[in-house]
């Protein structure tokens, strides 16, 4: 299964969403919005390796800038840029629901079988009802990020928690931040009481930013269902640093979060 990915840009949005719009040629129904750490950006490796993979496998993927990159090539977020960067990450979870449709669509051109040119009756074709059920079907809308951008993630949806709690159906959260380098005792868990969407924690064994046992613990103050997936040896870059690339990782983190997702 391979996908086209194409620039993409929601102008309208206060923040604007400005990324990359992965859309796979047999779409599975499901949407998944990536976003990146703090010092990098929606290009970083790591997150074309995870939305490659997940659209291979169906998934309609956005990977995107956080508003403080749009306006700054480089450097980190500033302390009062947080508000602003979950705003741009719920423009993005709504621009994603609503091209959902088209990538779906687009599908019977690209295959040649299109709903006018199939004769007979929609039962009469496998492949036709099964397109025509991924067509009138609600959409999963998944939302991940990596460090800074998990982190943002998880605000948000503990924010929307009383508002709008379906918005996002899980969050894939990648090396998490639990507390800054040495300084176990600036705990970032503040908002966990309040998340009731279901998380799956990709973290690694020597990451620097919580240890697993830390990660553990912070989990257990989570209400919504949770899993964690460690990864040997791995520090917070997950095997992404420079020009090294995990290849395996891309394809383990997807394979349990198919499981994991599938049972909401």
């Amino acid at each position: 299964m391979t996908a086209s990915i194409r620039a993409f840009a929601d102008n309208t949005a206060d923040p604007k969403v400005h990324g990359f719009l992965h859309l796979p040629d047999t779409p599975n129904g499901n949407a998944l919005v990536l976003t990146h750490g703090a010092g990098s950006n929606a290009q970083a490796p790591l997150l074309v390796a995870l939305a490659e993979t997940f659209s291979a496998a169906g998934f309609t993927v956005l990977r995107c800038d956080l508003a403080y990159r749009q306006i700054r090539s480089f450097g980190p977020p500033g302390p009062g840029d947080a508000a602003r960067d979950r705003a741009g990450l719920k423009n993005a979870v709504a621009a994603i629901q609503k091209v959902m449709g088209a990538p779906l669509l687009a599908s019977f051109a690209k295959s040649g079988n299109s709903m006018e040119n199939e004769g007979g009756p929609p039962g009469a074709c496998p492949e036709r009802s099964r397109r025509a059920a991924l067509v009138g079907r609600q959409a999963k809308i998944f939302l991940g990020g990596h460090s800074y951008g998990g982190r943002q993630a998880s605000i948000l949806c503990a924010e929307l928690s009383d508002k709008d709690p379906t918005l996002v159906a899980a969050l894939l959260l990648l090396s998490y931040p639990l507390h800054p380098p040495r300084r176990p005792e600036q705990q970032r868990t503040q908002h966990l009481p309040d998340l009731r969407t279901p998380a799956l924690f990709v973290h690694g064994t020597r990451d620097p930013f919580g240890s697993i046992a830390e990660i553990e613990q912070a989990l257990k103050m989570i209400p919504a269902r949770t899993k964690l997936l460690m990864v040997e040896g791995a520090g917070h870059d997950l095997g992404f640093k420079g020009k090294a690339k995990d290849e395996a990782l891309a394809g383990l983190v997807l394979r349990e979060f198919q499981t994991f997702a599938g049972g909401i």
